[in-house]
């Protein structure tokens, strides 16, 4: 394998009802970043039907130039199709470096490929940068042993060097207006080999609740919260401030919490204005999904709790008294600023 002949970023853009996935622009955002060390340029790879609509959105968030296949075998997600028409992506184009959304899908997608052209894959990355040797290999960081460590991994003597990573954690670039880039539809053959799962029928699940790495405002709960009745002065207090509910790994596993709400390495990454910490220790691994919130508050009877070393405003005392004053005070400034 010439490495020399593998050049440029690509991103597989993940739709789902025409609909682009935010961390499809995050990585957008990032792959911005590295083609700038690498020399070279920003491809978005869109799979779909009827899905050429979506161009414009991908060239205001940072696409130099867009791969579109456009294929009604390609309408709704299904392992084969997609796999197959990105391997023929890879081949044809030859990118230096392919990177996917840790989600359900990317997680689907990326190991199949990674293994039909045979390159390595690393999972769930939460750092990309590309080393500083002249190589311009990318090091590819991501957690490992359950997050007490992380891992730098590299891709040396393959191509593309490919990974997926984890939503919430790369930053979308401000919209660039007006931007045009070319477009280039890869006609390629999906036949009935490639097509040897029939999907009837799709049941989505309806959730009122408010994704947090959506929320601009997060009031989250640890195992000092003492049980999970007393999850509802979290709400109290979320509602009082127009947020939301998130949890730290231990409520989680404790069964206290759906584990979609979970802050952390093995969570979801947020990046909300206002992050309220109450009965959190503050374990790496939490931080590391939080601990770029713009605001960070933190309550916790342990004053040596790790947690304050991270919190713009720290209070020491019992979680489940202060949380019934601190909301009450909320709902009077409220409703002294709506008077």
């Amino acid at each position: 394998m010439d490495i020399q002949e593998y050049k440029g970023v690509f991103i597989f853009v993940q739709q789902v009802d025409n609909k682009i996935a935010g961390v499809s622009f995050e990585l957008l955002g990032k792959a911005r970043e590295l083609a700038k060390d690498m020399e070279t340029e920003v491809t978005a790879v869109l799979l779909g039907y009827n899905v050429s609509g979506l161009c414009k959105e991908l060239a205001r968030h940072g696409a130099d130039k867009i791969i579109m296949v456009d294929n009604k075998a390609l309408e709704v997600y299904a392992t084969e199709p997609y796999a197959h028409s990105m391997y023929h992506v890879i081949e044809k184009y030859k990118p230096a470096v392919v990177l996917y959304g840790a989600t359900a899908i990317g997680r689907d997608l990326a190991p199949r490929v990674s293994a039909r052209v045979k390159t390595g894959l690393t999972a769930d990355c939460t750092k990309l940068e590309v080393a500083d040797d002249g190589s311009k290999n990318l090091r590819m960081t991501r957690p490992a042993f359950g997050g007490n460590i992380m891992a730098t991994i590299l891709c040396p003597d393959h191509r593309p060097q490919m990974a997926t990573v984890r939503p919430g954690v790369m930053q979308k670039i401000k919209p660039i207006e007006g931007a045009e880039v070319p477009v280039e539809k890869y006609d390629l053959e999906i036949g009935g080999d490639h097509q040897n799962v029939e999907i009837v029928d799709i049941i989505k699940k309806v959730s009122n609740k408010m994704d947090i790495q959506d929320a601009k405002i997060l009031v989250s709960g640890g195992r000092g919260m003492g049980c999970p009745e007393n999850f509802s002065l979290l709400k109290d207090l979320a509602d009082a401030l127009g947020g939301t509910v998130s949890s730290s790994r231990a409520c989680v596993d404790a069964g206290w919490v759906e584990k979609d709400i979970q802050v952390g390495q093995t969570g979801k990454t947020v990046r909300p204005n206002l992050y309220i910490a109450c009965g959190i220790s503050g374990a790496i691994q939490h931080l590391a999904g939080m601990e770029e919130s713009d605001v960070i508050i933190a309550v916790n009877k342990d004053e040596t709790a790790p947690i304050f070393e991270v919190a713009d405003y720290g209070i020491v005392g019992d979680v489940t008294k202060i949380l019934p004053l601190f909301t009450e005070e909320v709902k009077k400034a409220m409703a002294a600023r709506n008077a």
